[in-house]
């Protein structure tokens, strides 16, 4: 079993992957950490509680970072036409959500739970970097506890999509992101480079839809604003950013990765991009030098992955 402190910003392929997660039957969801990104951090955190309570997740949630790691950075916004007012598609929310988060802040979150399960806890994050920069901050000598890191975000050899240069996870964030993939954790980046090639489409959810339980009826609702803004950029359905980083856990094979030291840029009009000192590559003295060199993945198998996640949502299976 793969033990797992999902960190999110709810999100509409947030959602996806917080329901992969949990069906998974390899996958052991300890705790779900939530972050400003799609929308404020109340939005984020009343969703992730929401989601939990409807697909009867037992995860604790705690509520993680509504500012960025740099208050002065400052600079959020809300991509409303990606994931609607609510941040998950527009759907209908109950006015009251029985369960409550938990009393610490996702940094402690996920300090206490690492310490308590030392060397076996994988941290995924999707949103922001933020509360992995927290956690760092205030307890430094927990990075050597956490199993693995797996990150949505980033864009290395592609333009990103919120600047030629950068994608909006780490844009959000970039000196979180820097402090981050300098750590010394082992970090894996699932960016643009593979989840851009990675579509659902409409049909394919709709067939999940039919053959499955009914909470994929609740993410199909979710998901059909995303649909609609991906019309325009790939077509009939909508690319699975967060699912893909959760896939790679169970499933690295249908990844190929590249290996090397990674540094984000933090400032000027290439502010957030993120760049990678490929090992094996003779460079002069640097910015990279001395950092641990870290994992992004450059291509996928996608077709695998639909499948992957087709099996865990319909039939709770692992393929």
């Amino acid at each position: 079993m793969h033990k797992v402190i999902f960190d999110t910003d709810p999100g509409i392929d947030d959602a996806m992957a917080l329901l992969f997660l949990h069906k998974h039957p390899q996958i052991d969801l300890m705790g779900v950490t939530t972050v400003f990104g799609n929308a404020p951090i109340e939005l984020t955190t009343r969703n992730a509680l929401y989601l939990g309570e409807a697909w009867n997740i037992p995860a604790p949630v705690a509520r993680g970072a509504g500012e960025t790691f740099d208050p002065s950075r400052g600079g959020s916004y809300w991509p409303t036409t990606i994931h609607g007012e609510n941040g998950i598609g527009d759907v209908a929310v109950p006015d009251v959500i029985s369960r409550t988060a938990d009393a610490r802040p996702a940094y402690q979150f996920i300090i206490d739970m690492v310490r308590a399960h030392p060397g076996e806890i994988t941290l995924i994050a999707v949103g922001r970097m933020t509360n992995l920069a927290l956690v760092l901050k205030h307890d430094p000598d927990v990075a050597a506890l956490v199993k693995d890191v797996i990150i949505m975000g980033g864009a290395f050899d592609m333009n990103g999509n919120v600047s030629p240069a950068a994608e909006a996870n780490i844009h959000g964030d970039p000196e979180a992101a820097d402090f981050v993939f300098t750590a010394p954790w082992r970090v894996t980046v699932v960016g643009l480079d593979v989840t851009m090639q990675t579509v659902m489409t409409s049909g394919f959810l709709a067939d999940m839809v039919a053959a499955g339980p009914d909470e994929v009826k609740l993410l199909s609702d979710i998901s059909q604003l995303y649909i609609e803004f991906y019309k325009q950029r790939v077509g009939d359905g909508m690319v699975v950013h967060d699912s893909c980083a959760c896939v790679y856990l169970v499933r690295p094979d249908l990844f190929e990765t590249r290996s090397g030291p990674i540094r984000v840029v933090c400032g000027g009009i290439a502010d957030g991009q993120t760049i990678q000192k490929p090992d094996g590559r003779g460079f002069p003295p640097g910015h990279w030098d001395g950092h641990p060199s870290q994992l992004i993945t450059t291509a996928v198998k996608s077709d695998g992955v639909l499948s992957v996640i087709r099996a865990a949502l319909v039939e709770g299976k692992a393929a």
